[in-house]
């Protein structure tokens, strides 16, 4: 069992004064402190050694980043096809294509990946990147090992969600045709704030439905619910943040490039 699959049950606090004091860190930090009188507790700031820290979430990093970045900047680059190749798409004027492209890249991106079967391992991003950083530099908030302000990473709730929707999708079964559908369905999206041809992106959206529908009806003919089931795993997508999607697969490639703008480039490419 991986570490990142340990118990949520089990406290991994300390609890106990004497268990603080031994730690390494709190040694190499406390050290210069060693003959300051410590100061006396502010009114309603709590040091107690007994609070638990549990519940703050794990950050995490990808297992093997070269073979799952390539393959998800493969799917990237299939995904920018796709809003290429459609008629439709292309119709729209520029601000909007890039109004979709920008809120819609990740939840077409996230189909592809189910498409493509890629699956995915994490762990918890090492403790000693920091430390070194302490050590070496100081706690200095802009250390250049440090991740940028205002920059989330990647945690494991998080990635547990984006990999529960994978695996949804995956006991779907879906065919290219379907995937192709939904795909559409999940661009062409009339509630992105500022369209200028929202009415005729809406009447895409719901082509894409229909001829989704038309696909699975005959496909299965004794599962009457599984068009509802497809579009009730999609809506999940929504909830999946880009950050999240661009942080784990794609920032160990770009470094500190913005991706939107890489995305744009690659679509209005001629």
């Amino acid at each position: 069992m991986s570490h990142t699959d340990e118990p949520r049950s089990r406290c991994r606090c300390s609890g106990t004064r004497e268990r603080q004091s031994n730690a390494i860190l709190y040694n190499i930090l406390s050290r210069q402190e060693d003959c300051e009188p410590t100061p006396p507790e502010r009114p309603g700031c709590s040091t107690s050694p007994n609070s638990c820290h549990c519940e703050t979430p794990r950050t995490v990093c990808l297992r093997t980043p070269d073979e799952t970045c390539q393959g998800a900047s493969a799917v990237l680059v299939k995904t920018i096809r796709f809003m290429r190749s459609l008629p439709s798409f292309q119709q729209l004027p520029p601000c909007d294509q890039l109004a979709l492209l920008h809120a819609c890249w990740a939840p077409v991106f996230i189909l592809g990946l189910a498409q493509d079967g890629l699956d995915f391992q994490v762990s918890e991003t090492p403790a000693c990147g920091l430390l070194k950083s302490i050590l070496l530099n100081g706690p200095e908030p802009h250390s250049a090992t440090a991740p940028p302000t205002g920059r989330a990473q990647p945690t494991l709730p998080a990635v547990h969600k984006l990999k529960a929707c994978l695996h949804k999708f995956w006991s779907l079964d879906l065919t290219p045709k379907e995937y192709a559908y939904l795909k559409g369905a999940m661009l062409f999206n009339p509630d992105v704030p500022h369209l200028k041809a929202s009415l005729f992106i809406e009447g895409l959206q719901q082509e894409a439905q229909h001829a989704l529908q038309e696909v699975v009806l005959p496909l299965h003919p004794h599962d009457r619910g599984r068009f509802a089931r497809i579009l009730l795993t999609a809506s999940a997508l929504k909830t999946i943040n880009p950050s999240l999607v661009t942080e784990l697969f794609f920032r160990p490639i770009i470094g500190p490039a913005d991706l939107q703008e890489l995305l744009a480039e690659m679509l209005f490419m001629r």
